[in-house]
């Protein structure tokens, strides 16, 4: 990637900016390389999905509609996708704390279904933010193959989109997103071959181009066994019954190799047949790379069955010394999830297809032929019903010479979209300017998350909302909590917007590099500590009375309760935020993994809040263990709070909050959870705050290396 300025540009605009990216260019220039480098190497939580299920087990990620739950039907604008395609606490943490979602083969993907994945983080992220406020990474080359639209489709569609493409998307045209093209093409080496695929990318083919190409048209050629040619078709039916064909003219046994399956994994995701037959001389591709390190086959290799039993299968490729041994691989059917420990995204596997790595070789269409390489192939692209299929077929090969054509290809059966090229040449011009403009969009992007961990007003929108909802509804018989709520909102204008509004001007005005100087970061610390208090004294005692507002409005009391869980999660969520970037230097990835930190702290203390109350409502149940009793009973294993925190999945505050309960007892000591030194640093600054002072004004005054842990266990001790 050092190497290639393209791929680092576009290394650069995904790490070190939050600009969307539409990664395209010629087959072979890399980008599925550049997919994983991203997917190893970022800072940043992301996940990859792709519009089909063997993409998306190529890709190591989940299809759009599993990931994102949506319906097979087309998305139109502004319906509300069913309830039954909800999501659960786990798929909501995953979105909610998403900072890079990465789209494969987005040529494939239609508009409305890019919309559709606009509407699903909305909703669980800022709904005014196209995309929730997340980055977009698309990948592939909308001249290759194209998205399936039904006549159904088109119908219900046209009234709200010009074109089926992704480009066409309602979402997508409010965001400013960089297109790059990638150049350099590794697989082609041959440039009068480059120039034709050039030509005919753009479907615009020369007269001459169309004359060098049609030499190769050879309607009698039949290859030799040990030559290794692939038919590449444009139909289905046309390669299976090729396949069928060559193989009964085999005279050997046949043999059948039955996949293993565990697990789910379904059948649309299968990367191969479920029962291979085959026979010896059969004609085979491998549909994997070699996992051993050694090489001996990839994906596209071409070769022939030498030896085949029911338990051993050996092929023979060209050019090689010997035959190679063929075994079964692993293919992952995966899910993302979040690991409770390290809050980082994972993949756990759901189902593993366990296969022979080949398939039957003597055909195969177009759009499976997608992504590979070929030395020798049969193209018969007389049939081309689909913008971007000719171009496919041709630049699988990797040279001229290695191409034979079983029918000729007029200027006709080049399709091309003029939506497409139209698009692509604006997007051009727009992508050179932005590109130019690299180094100050990192450096705004370091601003932009500065001034993002100072923005109260989404706080302030929801609270005035919540306000509003029990001054309607609630006023008569809860008239002390409407007014302490007003009070609140205007408190929360004078106390937090107008002081942030200042320091945000503040902010602005400034040179990075003054943003970067260590007396500067010293007054971010501080302003964090600051506001970190005063979204606590405003709105705690506001925010703890609603759960007593009671009516029997159902309609009032689910607005009620479902904006008052949005504002106090979105509360927790910034103060526990503010509290970790008050004891630490600002630094991108640090403050991106705190954001995300922070935001599934505060989920994970809505739902422990809401099974709490569930508690409490339902019927008496066995008994069961009390969860600070398991905690306690861990501890006295020997095991410290840190790795407690780390096998219950819970935060290190609640862990203290349990064994705080067994100080009063005398069955800890204080002794043993906080250091003398500690205690007497915090003694002192609960003298100095005053008895009333809550924890930030109390932690503020003491040395750096004291926690807000030990401050509230000190507080908890001496009630």
């Amino acid at each position: 990637m050092e190497q290639n300025i393209e791929l680092r540009t576009a290394w650069d605009f995904v790490e070190h900016t939050g600009r969307s990216i539409f990664l395209t260019g010629k087959a072979g220039t890399g980008k599925t390389t550049f997919l994983k480098t991203v997917v190893e190497r970022s800072s940043k939580r992301n996940i990859v999905v792709a519009p089909t299920g063997v993409a998306a087990i190529n890709a190591g990620g989940m299809t759009i509609h599993s990931f994102f739950q949506l319906p097979f039907t087309p998305f139109v604008p502004g319906a509300k996708i069913e309830s039954k395609f909800d999501f659960g606490k786990e798929k909501r943490k995953l979105i909610s704390s998403l900072d890079l979602l990465i789209i494969d083969e987005i040529s494939m993907v239609r508009s409305d279904l890019l919309d559709a994945i606009d509407s699903v983080l909305r909703r669980f992220r800022d709904r005014y933010k196209p995309f929730g406020g997340v980055q977009l990474m698309m990948i592939g080359d909308l001249q290759q193959l194209t998205p399936v639209v039904t006549p159904e489709d088109e119908r219900m569609l046209a009234p709200y989109y010009d074109t089926p493409y992704f480009f066409g998307s309602k979402a997508l045209a409010q965001i400013d997103y960089v297109t790059i093209q990638l150049e350099k093409v590794y697989r082609q080496q041959d440039d009068t071959f480059l120039t034709l695929l050039n030509h005919i990318r753009e479907g615009q083919p020369t007269e001459a181009d169309l004359q060098l190409l049609n030499s190769r048209y050879q309607p009698t050629f039949i290859p030799k066994p040990e030559e290794g040619y692939i038919r590449l078709t444009t139909h289905n039916q046309m390669a299976n019954h090729y396949n069928e064909s060559e193989l009964r003219k085999l005279t050997g046994r046949t043999h059948t190799y039955q996949a293993k399956i565990e697990g789910t994994f379904p059948d649309y995701s299968y990367p191969t047949a479920e029962a291979l037959t085959l026979k010896v001389g059969a004609q085979v591709m491998f549909v994997k790379n070699d996992p051993s390190g050694e090489h001996r086959y990839y994906n596209g290799r071409i070769g022939h069955v030498t030896y085949a039993d029911d338990n051993r299968l050996m092929v023979y490729c060209p050019g090689d010394a010997e035959a190679i041994d063929v075994e079964p691989l692993e293919w992952e059917n995966a899910r993302y999830t979040l690991n409770p420990e390290t809050r980082e995204i994972e993949s756990e596997v759901l189902g593993k297809f366990s296969q022979l790595p080949l398939r039957l070789a003597w055909a195969i269409t177009i759009h499976k032929s997608q992504g590979l390489t070929f030395e020798r192939a049969i193209i018969d692209a007389s049939l081309s019903f689909a913008p971007g299929q000719v171009y496919v077929a041709l630049s699988r090969c990797k040279t001229l010479e290695g191409m034979v054509l079983a029918s000729q290809i007029p200027p006709q059966a080049i399709i091309n979209d003029e939506r497409v090229d139209s698009y692509i040449e604006h997007q051009e011009e727009t992508a050179q300017r932005s590109i130019e403009q690299l180094p100050t969009l990192k450096d705004e992007y370091y601003r932009y998350l500065l001034m993002d961990l100072f923005d109260f007003k989404d706080i302030l929108y929801r609270e005035e909302y919540l306000s509003r909802i029990i001054i309607e509804f609630f006023y008569h018989a809860f008239t002390n909590t409407a007014e302490l709520h007003k009070r609140a909102v205007e408190d929360y204008k004078q106390q937090v917007i107008a002081v942030a509004d200042k320091w945000l001007a503040k902010i602005q005005q400034m040179t990075i590099a003054e943003l970067r100087q260590q007396d500067f970061l010293e007054r971010v610390k501080r302003s964090a500590a600051y506001f970190e208090q005063t979204l606590d004294t405003v709105l705690s005692k506001p925010l703890s009375l609603v759960p007593d507002v009671k009516s029997q409005n159902k309609l009032a009391m689910k607005r009620l309760t479902e904006n008052y869980a949005d504002l106090r999660q979105a509360w927790l969520s910034r103060r526990y935020l503010l509290q970790q970037m008050s004891e630490r230097p600002f630094t991108i990835v640090d403050y991106l993994r705190q954001k995300q930190h922070s935001l599934l702290d505060a989920m994970d203390e809505m739902t422990l809040k809401k099974k709490k109350k569930e508690k409490k409502a339902k019927e008496p149940k066995p008994k069961k263990e009390k969860t600070w009793v398991v905690t306690y009973n861990l501890y006295l294993q020997g095991k410290t709070p840190e790795l407690i925190a780390r096998e219950r999945g819970l935060t290190l505050g609640t862990i203290y909050g349990h064994l705080a309960r067994y100080i009063p007892t005398g069955d800890i000591s204080i002794d043993d959870l906080i250091p003398q030194d500690h205690q007497q640093a915090i003694l002192r600054a609960i003298r100095m705050a005053g008895s009333d002072a809550n924890t930030t004004a109390i932690k503020t005054l003491c040395p750096p290396d004291i926690t807000y842990e030990e401050v509230r266990l000190m507080l908890e001790a001496m009630k």
